[in-house]
């Protein structure tokens, strides 16, 4: 069984960056989709963005540019790097993984993190 566990998050200033990890465990990670999805009070879960098994990457519009996301195979880790952050930012960030998943299809990411605060202040 999948299990992911999220950390790195924290308060920052608009501007800011911050780098969150995802440690994933319970099955071959090569073998799976990767992705980042957050959630704001008061609002639906979006998806930030994914990387998948050919370490292909997309983002979302509204942190393209600004976001990275990157593994690493070895540790069994995924990464969002975050830049310039914005007050719109902060939400609860969740990572989540699923074999051949895509973003833009939510219910194909089987396994989900509980989750890492991140707020960002003007």
């Amino acid at each position: 069984q999948v299990q992911l566990v999220e950390s790195g998050g924290g308060s920052v200033q608009a501007g800011g960056s911050l780098k969150l990890a995802c440690v994933f465990s319970g099955a071959s990670f090569s073998g799976y989709s990767m992705a980042w999805f957050r959630q704001a009070p008061g609002k639906q879960r979006e998806g930030v963005g994914d990387i998948r098994v050919s370490g292909a990457s997309s983002y979302a519009d509204s942190v393209k540019g600004r976001f990275t996301i990157s593994r690493d195979i070895g540790k069994a880790t995924m990464y969002l790097q975050m830049t310039s952050l914005k007050p719109e930012d902060t939400a609860m960030y969740y990572c989540a993984a699923g074999r051949g998943a895509v973003l833009s299809v939510p219910h194909l990411w089987t396994a989900w993190g509980q989750g890492t605060q991140v707020t960002v202040s003007s």
